[in-house]
């Protein structure tokens, strides 16, 4: 680790002196791109954050939302006012853990759950479920598969042993991630106005309590790491940047943060993540204006003779540190150690500089040898200090139009897109996790949105067994589509926000907040930045359509390795509401098929009218720009937040039987996914635009009540798509072409990622 000339500079200035070896590592890494988002700060200001539910914005470990009333939970949140807003508060945020995941696939995405699930704790909430978002390079690649099984055994074991159920998420395979893949995880958490708590220091005598496992080496320069390009040896050489997990420790964390909020124990808290303890108290403190003094030979320990740099930076898990009232330090210490967790008093709030004092690696007896302070410096300067970049950019270009010559067969064609490894069943992935531990989960993984049941709240704060049938169903999407953000960044990066919200609205919920993981490459090259700057403009424009607040998020840059930068990729991690929790599937219904039918609401036959960034031309070859989308102003659509709240209303009605959404794949995927064994459909496309386009915001939707429909979607177009039928098969004809597949074979096409990997 090193301080840049620069930034060296600039300390230097401030101190009016050389910095000791630990001040230089500290602010080495909150200076860092993973801490101090100096290329990505100046840029995030485009995202709108304020709503009547938003009760902690961006800034915070996590950000705190508040659930409306059942029978507003319906409404459009633009709709609604304060009063429509109960006490009941969930916490939503996102994190990723990219370079670690490359380096230690297993490790690597196991510790990113358990950090995203401390800032949940930090909140003062109960995590209740998790979504995972995840980038691969090409499926067919050794390499990938290896990093691909060992990130979602990683998931999977920490998430299950910690009794957090993962519900929902997204997987991609893009020859963009084959050097650097990404590994994004959100949590959502359940708590109320009562049990809050933020990472804001209260006043100067409270003292700095350091709960969970001891201290060790693991985890060096994670920040630092993190803000740097994956080198060719990153697996060998990188390898004690990376933090290892014990779930056992945490879930023990999980119930003992639990009882001191039950106890009214915590003034303010900060889980250790990057830059560790540093990173840490010197954040909780300078949020607050203040300072404190840490004696760093109080820290508990795990390893012998660590020095203070060590102790400050390394980025062990499953460790929280709280700002305590002076007379209630003996009680946590005695929660402590019901939970089998270290505890340690490191230091107090003061209203001065952030200071840390070390006896010395090794000293025989530490209360014998003669403290020094090895670092003096002002809490706010370290911790926000840090000078933004302004740094060039070049907006890409979309591609001009080129499709396959010839096109491919058309069985040939559909078979490909239905079996493409991103378009595929992803049972492999969903059916390692626990998705139900909690009992909340209403809608499980394989859907288009999971649902939570949120009934009556206990006193404190999780929901109760049994209660309200028509309670809040909380429903949950995330993830991004990487064809699409590298085909037009803004174009592309508007449709993921449109396909989340699709994904909500297929379940009858309508949009409350979302949180986003930003991914990169290397800033510094312009046209990486450029594509960069064109995600974050395209999702704040889209959420903003939406009346969608973006409450908070991550952003990880240097996402580049030998083999390049990866596509700019936008992980959007969306939260709706609904009345109850009992959501048409996507899956049609074979006893109604005979008087129902197959609607395409949303968009006429055509759609968006182009082919780029679809799955059909990363298998056929070829290229298109991307379709429009449905625009704020169309004359035909109204707004997004309109449309998306049309096309949940259309969920709801009660002559609806099945929903799925458009995307990934087009129609196409969309069909396959429906059919069941006993159900089946026989649909007619005018052309193969039509069939595989992925213009987002568009619902498949089984009715008995065409009319009715029609009615609810009001300027939505509505277009009859055909029967459904009750052969279990899909037969689709497009122009003077067709298609025939029953279940079993689309089953086993879907089914290429459990066959292979089995």
């Amino acid at each position: 680790m090193s301080l840049s000339e620069p930034d060296h500079e600039l300390v230097v200035a401030e101190l009016g002196r050389e910095p000791t070896a630990a001040e230089a590592a500290l602010f080495e890494n909150l200076w860092s791109e993973h801490c101090a988002y100096r290329s990505s700060r100046p840029l995030l200001s485009a995202f709108e954050s304020e709503g009547d539910q938003v009760v902690v914005g961006p800034g915070d470990d996590a950000a705190v939302l508040a659930l409306p009333e059942p029978d507003a939970a319906d409404v459009p949140a633009a709709d609604r006012d304060a009063d429509d807003y109960g006490d009941q508060y969930v916490t939503f945020g996102v994190e990723s853990h990219n370079h670690p995941s490359f380096v230690d696939p297993f490790d690597g995405a196991a510790t990113g759950v358990g950090g995203i699930v401390r800032d949940t704790m930090s909140m003062g909430a109960y995590p209740i479920a998790l979504l995972d978002s995840l980038y691969f390079g090409g499926f067919d690649r050794e390499r990938s598969r290896y990093l691909f099984e060992g990130v979602v055994e990683g998931i999977s074991h920490y998430g299950n042993c910690i009794g957090v159920p993962t519900v929902g998420g997204s997987v991609a395979f893009h020859g963009g991630y084959e050097g650097n893949p990404l590994v994004n995880v959100a949590c959502v958490g359940l708590t109320n106005e009562s049990r809050l708590v933020t990472a804001t220091a209260q006043e100067p005598g409270n003292k700095l309590v350091l709960v969970g496992n001891g201290t060790g080496r693991d985890g060096l320069g994670g920040a630092s790491f993190a803000s740097e390009d994956l080198a060719e040896d990153a697996e060998t050489e990188d390898r004690p940047a990376v933090q290892v997990g014990d779930p056992y420790a945490e879930k023990r964390l999980i119930e003992c943060n639990e009882a001191l909020v039950d106890e009214d124990l915590v003034l303010s808290a900060r889980d250790l993540g990057a830059a560790g303890l540093g990173g840490a108290s010197s954040e909780l403190v300078a949020k607050g204006g203040l300072g404190a003094r840490i004696d760093l030979d109080a820290v508990h320990q795990r390893e012998p003779k660590m020095n203070a740099m060590e102790i400050l930076l390394a980025e062990s898990q499953e460790r929280m540190c709280y700002e305590v009232a002076p007379e209630d330090v003996d009680r946590v210490a005695a929660l402590a150690e019901r939970f089998d967790l270290g505890c340690s008093v490191i230091g107090e709030v003061t209203d001065g500089n952030y200071v840390c004092e070390f006896a010395g690696a090794g000293a025989d007896d530490a209360d014998d040898a003669e403290s020094e302070v090895v670092v003096d410096v002002d809490a706010e300067y370290l911790a926000d200090g840090a000078p933004m970049n302004d740094l060039p950019s070049e907006a890409p270009a979309q591609p001009d139009r080129d499709l396959p010559a010839p096109e491919p067969p058309l069985d040939e064609a559909v078979e490909a897109v239905v079996s493409a490894p991103s378009t595929a069943s992803k049972r492999w992935v969903y059916r390692q996790y626990d998705h139900e531990v909690g009992v909340r989960t209403a809608m499980t993984p394989g859907d288009d949105a999971a649902i939570m049941a949120i009934r009556e709240t206990e006193e404190n704060g999780e929901a109760s067994e049994g209660g309200d049938p028509d309670g809040v169903g909380l429903a949950l999407s995330s993830g991004a589509n990487p064809n699409w953000t590298e085909t037009a960044p803004y174009e592309g990066a508007r449709a993921v926000a449109l396909e989340n919200a699709t994904n909500l609205a297929a379940k009858g919920a309508v949009p409350l907040a979302a949180v986003d993981c930003l991914n990169g490459g290397n800033p510094e090259k312009p046209d990486v930045y450029g594509g960069f700057k064109g995600i974050v403009d395209g999702l704040a424009d889209a959420c903003a359509d939406l009346d969608t607040p973006v409450v908070g998020g991550n952003v990880s840059l240097y996402n580049d390795s030998v083999e390049g930068p990866i596509p700019p990729t936008p992980t959007l991690a969306l939260i709706g509401t609904r009345k109850g929790y009992d959501a048409p599937p996507a899956a049609l219904d074979a006893d109604r098929a005979d008087d129902s039918e197959l609607l395409l609401v949303g968009d006429g036959d055509a759609a968006g009218g182009a082919l780029g960034g679809s799955e059909y031309l990363a298998q056929a070859g070829g290229t298109d720009r991307f379709p429009e989308l449905p625009d704020g102003a169309s004359a035909e659509g109204g707004d997004l937040a309109d449309r998306v709240a049309s096309l949940a209303a259309v969920a709801r009605h009660e002559s609806t039987l099945a929903t799925h959404d458009v995307s990934d794949g087009g129609l196409a995927v969309a069909l396959a996914e429906l059919v069941t064994d006993e159900a089946g459909a026989d649909v007619t496309l005018p052309d193969r635009v039509a069939a595989f386009e992925e213009t987002p915001g568009r619902l498949v939707v089984q009715t008995t009540d065409p009319e009715a429909v029609a009615e609810i979607a009001g300027d939505l177009p509505v277009l009859r798509l055909g029967d459904v039928t009750t052969d279990g098969a899909l037969s689709l004809a497009v122009g003077d072409d067709a298609v025939e597949m029953d279940a079993d074979a689309i089953r086993d096409l879907r089914g290429v990622i459990e066959r292979e990997l089995a």
